[in-house]
């Protein structure tokens, strides 16, 4: 892994890692919840190889990732996922570059693409149906199980585990999303360490609070929501990477969303594979990004 870079956007200082910084076309890289920029270690220099500049950012609240002041609103919510990322790309003076993004990470390449066109030449979302941040939108019984976490976080007692017991929460999540035995301890102490910062349960509690309309947002963001909500149309050629196995997001939920693209829209199904697709499978998630940017 190389060291983190630190880049300033108005309300972030956002740390980054970097591999191969003079390739010839840029991707961007963001990781989802509960993970790091760790997740990527493996596709990463894959894609160096291929010729691509990787960046992987962590995403507000994860560690180093740090806010610039005391007074800013720690909102969670995923309009604030896109406009972070675009004031990213903002800052680095980047210029269309391919946005590849796992769980929240997906959500915030998607938001940011529906936020501005053609900020990106290609999206890869891995392990999110485009499409599903509404709060009033329809889920099925077996979703709703898969979202207990969802709903206790929006108690008092969710609250508490967050706050003293996170590591022992995003645990769970690791041990039941994918099958049994996927990953090392290392890996998942590597990740964790992104859970200490002093934001992180201030804005993972908001997001998932806001997500289904138990609290309010950012004020800051308002414009941004409505322009997401609902979901808009994306000219974008788009790719969405779905574990068969993941007990997270059912696969279901990436399924038939043609209907929200106007450029080509693909999806790969990775039979044995759980909803950290790019960790359990890296050279399966590389050779499927490149193969689909290397084309419009």
């Amino acid at each position: 892994m190389t060291e983190y870079a630190f880049v300033t956007t108005p309300q972030l200082e956002i740390a980054y890692r970097q591999w191969n910084p003079h390739g010839i076309r840029t991707a961007v890289l963001l990781h989802g919840w509960p993970d790091s920029p760790a997740c990527w270690k493996a596709v990463a220099p894959a894609l160096a190889d291929a010729g691509y500049r990787v960046l992987a950012p962590a995403l507000r609240g994860f560690a180093p990732t740090r806010f610039r002041d005391a007074a800013t609103p720690r909102s969670g919510q995923l309009a604030a996922l896109g406009r972070d990322l675009l004031d990213f790309i903002d800052a680095l003076e980047l210029r269309r570059p391919v946005l590849v993004g796992h769980d929240w990470g997906a959500r915030a390449a998607a938001n940011a693409c529906g936020l501005r066109e053609r900020v990106a030449s290609h999206l890869v979302m891995l392990s999110v149906g485009y499409g599903t941040n509404d709060p009033n939108q329809s889920i099925s019984l077996q979703q709703a199980r898969n979202y207990w976490y969802h709903w206790f976080m929006a108690t008092p007692r969710g609250e508490r585990t967050v706050r003293e017991e996170r590591r022992a929460f995003a645990r769970r999540m690791w041990d039941t999303w994918s099958p049994a035995g996927w990953y090392d301890e290392a890996d998942f102490d590597q990740a964790a360490q992104a859970f200490d910062g002093p934001d992180w349960a201030d804005v993972v509690l908001h997001s998932y609070r806001h997500r289904w309309g138990f609290v309010g947002g950012d004020a800051r963001f308002a414009a941004d929501e409505q322009r997401l909500n609902p979901a808009p149309l994306l000219s974008i050629p788009t790719l969405a990477i779905h574990g068969a196995a993941d007990a997270c997001n059912d696969p279901e939920s990436s399924s038939g969303r043609e209907r929200f693209f106007s450029a080509r829209y693909e999806r790969l199904l990775l039979d044995g594979i759980g909803h950290f697709p790019q960790r359990e499978s890296p050279s399966r998630v590389s050779d499927a990004i490149v193969r689909f940017c290397s084309t419009e």
